[in-house]
């Protein structure tokens, strides 16, 4: 049992507690992998918006690019030169200035008697076309190229408008606080390259400016030679970007989204009656890009604190659940030790079964066969001698009688083919019949039996058989269990449809603790070996059992006054 134990506990129950512990020392994490899982799918909301914006942006480009073919398809070119800004902005509301460049970077429309801001555009951009490298945000389809004579250079990493409080690991979200979006050093002329199209954003005087250029593509001479370009008015085009500004409904009720520009002002709100309490601390946020350098789509939780009640909840549910599991296997443990104990306990008890089958057989065959020698070899004389010892025999044969139909009939029960005859009898005349054969054991072994019974009769349902069986089991025990006092009483009591049939004794009666136990299979309460009382451990068993099948119980409770009191309860018969 020992041994077993020991390999039960090295094979189960040690490794359960270490990986209950690994389990339990894994949960200090679980509220940070739950967050940083919320900080993916929530940085995944603004890197998407993001990229909403960028592809709006292309769309205005390759709008820009078909209204210039439009205007050149039903306008003379040199007149459109002229106009250019005019009718650029008559067509396409978008465009705040329109302007003409030729391939050298001279610039030929606007002019400088134009209206103010077109003159404006002029003398802030009339050096950058031409001849001066200045700091721009670039985006093209293809990259830098550096001049003979120009250098282009490309700056360190500048500090974002916003520091979000969630920063992922690099590949997943811009590197802390730091702008993935640098500017470059160079002149117009330059960006452009081959480029049929393009987008350069620039700050003057803390403003953003943000250009869209075209080249033609048409077979014209003159138009093949010019770049079209346009400077984007900023409130229109963010007009167009405030429909972008939605959260999808799975994620409203958790989060807000808004679009800052370059100064971490909100520009569009998904939500106009959410305000944090600081624009530069967004949850998590990404920048749109060169178009629009150094502006964000940020994600604010509306309530920061339930992202921390959700882990904590989830952690001790978590919790909860490894210490249930691991209540459940240790009590599969136990329960797997229990049932090893009480399987190693009944073949202890088979064994002692065994042996006291074994000496239960030899005690009365061995009186048989001195007797009947005896008597065969015509030694004994005596009449009453060799009444005597026929009484012996016959005694001892249905002792051993007795014996063997125990374990017969507790063999059938166990395979379920015990049959019984049920009909209405007497019970009162199966007690007295029973007894009334048993008494000359009794009263030659010096007991005193009293039976108490009605004179009316006791109807019920039974195997008048297996119901006497049950009868001489209970005063058999009675009889081996007397412990010198040799007193044995049976009577009936009817009650609430019911009748028992009480065989009491003054013997030792059943140690306590063991109340129940006397009942089960090969148990014997008191050891056979000091105590030296025979038995096989079935008697009981097989009365509870054929009264069960009855209907009915064995019932056991102390005697006053010492001893027991075993009760035969059966359903009382109309």
């Amino acid at each position: 049992m020992k041994k077993l134990a020991l390999i039960l506990i090295a094979a189960v129950v040690a490794p359960s507690l270490i990986l209950g512990a690994l389990a339990i020392r894994s949960l200090r994490d679980q509220r940070f992998l739950l967050e940083r899982q919320q900080s993916i799918v929530y940085q995944g909301v603004a890197d998407s918006l993001a990229k909403q914006i960028k592809s709006k942006l292309e769309e205005k480009q390759v709008e820009f690019g078909n209204e210039v073919q439009t205007l050149l398809a039903r306008t003379n070119e040199s007149q459109l030169v002229n106009n250019f800004d005019d009718a650029l902005r008559t067509d396409w509301p978008l465009a705040a200035v329109g302007f003409v460049i030729s391939q050298d970077g001279q610039l030929l429309s606007p002019s400088l008697f134009s209206r103010p801001d077109a003159r404006q555009f002029r003398l802030d951009n009339d050096r950058f076309f031409c001849c001066d490298s200045v700091e721009v945000y670039w985006t093209a389809n293809m990259p830098l190229q550096a001049t003979t004579n120009q250098e282009v250079l490309t700056t360190k990493s500048e500090q974002r408008s916003v520091a979000p409080t969630c920063v992922l690991p690099a590949g997943l979200n811009t590197n802390g606080t730091l702008s993935k979006v640098g500017p470059a050093t160079a002149e117009f002329v330059q960006l452009m390259g081959t480029s049929n199209e393009g987008m350069v954003a620039r700050f003057l005087r803390n403003q953003l400016k943000v250009l869209l250029w075209y080249r033609p593509t048409a077979a014209n001479a003159i138009s093949k030679n010019l770049i079209f370009g346009a400077e984007l008015d900023l409130p229109k085009l963010i007009a167009e970007l405030r429909v972008l500004a939605k959260v999808e409904p799975t994620f409203a009720q958790d989060i807000s989204v808004a679009f800052l520009d370059d100064t971490a002002r909100p520009i569009a709100l998904s939500d106009t009656n959410f305000l944090p309490r600081n624009w530069k601390r967004p949850f998590v946020a990404s920048e749109i890009g060169e178009a629009l350098p150094h502006w964000e789509v940020a994600v604010y939780l509306r309530d920061p604190a339930k992202m921390g009640h959700s882990a904590q909840l989830a952690t001790t549910s978590l919790g909860f659940l490894i210490f249930g599991l691991l209540i459940v296997i240790s009590f599969g443990c136990w329960f797997v030790v229990r049932c090893l104990g009480k399987e190693l306990e009944l073949a202890r008890q088979k064994t002692d079964f065994v042996s006291n089958v074994s000496h239960e057989l030899k005690t009365p065959l061995t009186s048989i066969r001195m007797f009947s020698e005896l008597l065969n070899d015509g030694k004994v004389d005596d009449p009453k001698k060799r009444q005597s010892y026929l009484s012996i025999i016959t005694a001892e044969t249905a002792r051993l009688t007795r014996l063997i139909n125990n374990v017969l009939d507790f063999a059938r029960m166990e395979r379920g083919e015990k049959k019984y005859s049920f009909e209405k009898c007497d019970a009162a005349e199966v007690v007295r019949s029973t007894l009334e054969s048993y008494r000359p054991h009794l009263e030659s072994a010096g007991f005193s039996l009293r039976v108490q019974l009605p004179e009316n009769p006791l109807i019920v349902r039974a195997d008048r058989d297996a119901l006497a069986q049950v009868l001489v089991n209970l005063v058999s025990n009675a009889e081996k269990y007397s412990n010198g006092t040799k007193e044995i009483e049976v009577a009936t009591v009817a009650s609430n449809g019911t009748i028992d049939i009480e065989v009491l004794d003054r013997g030792v009666g059943v140690p306590d603790g063991c109340e129940e136990r006397i009942f089960e299979q090969f148990y014997r309460a008191h050891d056979p070996m000091s105590s030296g009382i025979q038995g096989s451990g079935l008697g009981l068993t097989l009365a509870q059992q054929i009264a069960r099948a009855h209907g009915g119980d064995i019932i056991y409770r102390r005697r006053d006054g010492g001893g027991s009191c075993f009760s035969i309860r059966l359903t009382k018969q109309s």
